[in-house]
């Protein structure tokens, strides 16, 4: 049988339960979030940056004189040995081709040469009757001397023009060489690209080029058959087996970071382990350089030497990319938080502990950190959990639950 209530007591009911149904849809819950926790464990912190392979002394071979050089027949990655193998072969240049008015030029200069030469020759000719008339001269003055119906005087005179007629052919012998260059040279110059200059070209031995170290050639500049100035490039020639090594341009910002004999590894150059290297040496002279987007940065190249030249990988050879992490400082036990559990309270670094099922804001002291992992100096203790990925919805003292189970 029901019981019969007064009004007021049935609003008083009422307003009881709206009461506690509202505190119900109202009262704080708390927030899902995701934990990680503090351990001990082997620690590195590592510079990230692409570099290439290269051959440490690579050799350019060039051209030693002025000439044609012949089809080179060596090809991109065949074994030379040094001073026996021939890489490429020079031979003479042929004359060059003149036209009509340079041509009609040197015939009218090959003209005036010989014109020029007989008129030396000619000029020889009257020294040479000069110098026998003034040998009979003298030849005849001597006799006279002796029987003494000539001075000494006269025979003086003589004997001079005998020394001047000889000085006079003496200087007529040397027109006429000089003239005869002169033809030579005038001659030379009307030798053009016909069938004799062709034929005497290649009476010429060519000029072997050896190759200068033993290794394999890396590339070939040069391969045509054509005429080059002394001192061109022809080939590249390396000891990739033996000789290899790694390029970086890291930022000048971490080069100071980075010393001799620090552990590299060297990874994504086509095999699936890495390849152990160690920083061989940092330059010191840094040089500009534009990113893709177009900013002015400053890089400075470190040289990395395999630790094992003969474990380097059959295939990897001049110009590659390879990925490179310098390993710039390790810990064996070090204290290490998530980096994701990190963010930024004024100067210093703070992470949400969780405390009996509530975040607390606690500030923590970090030496490294390299992304994924920071090393903690002060401030927290092995076992502790931290709250990861901390929202604006979270703040100290917020009651929080794992959405997920405990991950590291």
């Amino acid at each position: 049988m029901w019981k019969k209530y007064s009004r007021p007591v049935v609003t008083g009911i009422v307003l009881v339960a709206v009461a506690a149904l509202l505190a119900f849809a109202f009262w704080p819950r708390p927030i899902p979030v995701d934990i990680g926790t503090v351990v001990r464990e082997p620690m590195e912190d590592t510079i990230t940056e692409d570099g290439r392979t290269q051959v440490h002394d690579a050799y350019i071979v060039s051209t030693p004189v002025a000439g044609r050089l012949r089809r080179v027949e060596v090809e991109p990655g065949d074994a030379v040995v040094r001073g026996e193998d021939v890489v490429a072969y020079m031979a003479p240049s042929n004359p060059a081709v003149l036209d009509v008015r340079t041509r009609e030029q040197a015939r009218a200069g090959v003209s005036a040469a010989e014109a020029a030469l007989r008129l030396a020759q000619a000029e020889r000719n009257r020294a040479v009757a000069d110098l026998e008339l003034a040998d009979s001269e003298l030849s005849r003055q001597q006799t006279l001397r002796e029987s003494g119906v000539a001075s000494e005087a006269a025979l003086d005179r003589a004997l001079r023009q005998r020394r001047a007629a000889s000085a006079a052919l003496d200087a007529a012998d040397a027109a006429v060489s000089v003239r005869q260059a002169e033809l030579d040279n005038a001659r030379a110059m009307l030798q053009g690209l016909d069938g004799s200059e062709i034929a005497a070209s290649q009476m010429i031995d060519d000029i072997p080029i050896y190759a200068p170290a033993t290794g394999r050639a890396l590339r070939v500049i040069q391969q045509s058959e054509t005429t080059l100035p002394a001192g061109t490039p022809i080939l590249e020639i390396g000891n990739v087996e033996n000789d290899l090594e790694v390029l970086v341009e890291l930022l000048s910002t971490d080069a100071v970071q980075v010393r001799a004999g620090q552990f590299v590894r060297i990874a994504d150059w086509g095999g699936s382990a890495a390849i152990d290297g160690v920083v061989e040496r940092v330059e010191p002279w840094g040089f500009t350089k534009y990113s893709a987007l177009g900013v002015e940065e400053q890089r400075v190249n470190t040289i990395i030497r395999f630790t094992d030249p003969a474990d380097r990988p059959e295939g990897l050879g001049h110009g590659y990319r390879v990925v490179t992490e310098i390993v710039i400082w390790e810990n064996d036990d070090a204290l290490v938080v998530p980096s994701s559990a990190l963010f930024r309270n004024g100067e210093d670094w703070a992470v949400y502990a969780v405390r009996n099922g509530r975040a607390r804001a606690m500030t923590v002291d970090i030496d490294r950190n390299n992304g994924t992992q920071a090393h903690v100096v002060s401030g927290l203790a092995a076992g502790d959990r931290v709250v990861l990925y901390p929202s604006s919805a979270i703040s100290d003292g917020v009651r929080i639950t794992p959405r997920q189970p405990v991950t590291r």
